[in-house]
């Protein structure tokens, strides 16, 4: 049972060395999401941070503040669903889909 137990000790380490650099291999991804057929663009990195936000001139309207508000809403709410898929997927590569609650 020794030898059982030191082979999966071993296996843990092995993936969390996996994990720790797929981490920040996924800090460093970056992702592009554009909305309002491309006059809000976001890029965005796997750790669910904004690195760039443009807006096109042409949607800022003044009289339609709400138009705008709900395009950068649904900009940001998509480019954080499509981070955290990208990390789950690769994560799940590493931890043969088993879940493991806090890694990202």
């Amino acid at each position: 049972m020794g030898k059982n137990m030191n082979h999966l000790l071993k296996q843990a380490q092995q993936m969390q060395a996996k994990m720790g650099t797929l981490q920040k291999e996924l800090e460093s991804r970056e992702l592009d999401v554009s909305t309002g057929g491309g006059m809000i663009k976001i890029k965005m990195n796997g750790k669910q941070q904004i690195i760039d936000l443009s807006l096109n001139p042409e949607c800022v309207d003044p009289s339609d503040v709400e138009m705008l508000e709900e395009l950068i809403k649904t900009g940001i709410n998509q480019a954080i669903n499509e981070s955290q898929e990208m990390v789950s997927s690769a994560m799940s590569k590493v931890t043969g889909g088993i879940n493991i609650p806090g890694l990202f």
